[in-house]
């Protein structure tokens, strides 16, 4: 169902891969209810994913950006303003990659190397993406920024690696930078954290089949899925929210409250 919540308001989305990715559904009902948008990804990401179905289907336009480069962002938001009419009103950070989860490499046991390219793609590009759009004075007042995260930012989730670190670093630079952004410019910066979601970036964490299951029976209302994400992300991207920044912000059924659920203890209970 449609509310028209995003008439007339425009953005960027980073990060729609495929259709089991929280961007494409964030994309989709953000066409649905009136948005429109650039699509952007990286472009061996792009490579690997469907992100021209998607744009057909949602009448965007697709510009390749390597979000760790500032010269990339530079160029998407001149673009994207020139595209789409006007200064942007939204902007989905959906980035997150780790080289040592991807080779198996433990935590303990890092490859610095990679950790500095994981960190720089899940986090520090956050910071790159709206200093860009800061300098470039970009972002209409009341606009809105929102980021993904993870809730091993504040928990320990031993086989989710330096993500967890990368994570907690994008929550900080949400708040750091989020406080500027509304003080100067009106805007509003959030992380959502959302429960385990089976997409393809997430499929490469040892043992997340065991994650999902594991939080599924923890959650009072279940595991969120990407399409209640898209929807948290549209309430967060319209006019109904213009005063909720800084937060992270949890959609996950009620895992983060939970100590321990019903379901789980008879897992571990004589039968």
């Amino acid at each position: 169902m449609s509310y028209n919540l995003l008439k007339g308001k425009r953005g960027i989305i980073f990060g729609a891969l495929d259709s089991n990715s929280i961007a494409w559904k964030t994309a989709e009902r953000v066409h649905e209810e009136g948005g429109t948008f650039v699509l952007t990804n990286a472009p061996v990401a792009m490579r690997m994913g469907q992100i021209n179905e998607l744009a057909e289907k949602t009448g965007s336009k697709i510009i390749p950006a390597d979000a760790t480069s500032v010269e990339d962002l530079e160029n998407l938001v001149k673009q994207s303003v020139e595209i789409l009419g006007g200064k942007l009103d939204f902007v989905l950070h959906s980035i997150g990659m780790s080289i040592n989860v991807r080779k198996g490499q433990h935590y303990t046991n890092q490859n610095y190397e990679w950790t500095q390219k994981g960190t720089d793609v899940s986090a520090m590009s956050f910071h790159k993406v709206m200093q860009t759009l800061y300098k470039a004075d970009a972002m209409n007042e009341w606009g809105s920024i929102v980021a993904l995260s993870y809730m091993a930012a504040q928990r320990v989730f031993p086989d989710y690696n330096d993500m967890a670190d990368n994570k907690a670093y994008l929550e900080s630079i949400a708040r750091s930078f989020g406080y500027f952004f509304g003080r100067d410019k009106k805007v509003r910066v959030n992380t959502i954290s959302q429960s385990p979601t089976p997409t393809t970036a997430g499929s490469g964490v040892k043992g997340f089949d065991g994650f999902i299951s594991y939080a599924d029976k923890m959650s009072p209302l279940g595991n969120a899925t990407a399409l209640d994400c898209a929807n948290y992300t549209v309430t967060l991207f319209s006019d109904l929210t213009k005063r909720v920044t800084l937060q992270n912000l949890y959609n996950d059924g009620g895992f983060s409250n939970m100590g321990v659920s019903t379901a789980v203890m008879e897992t571990f209970m004589d039968k």
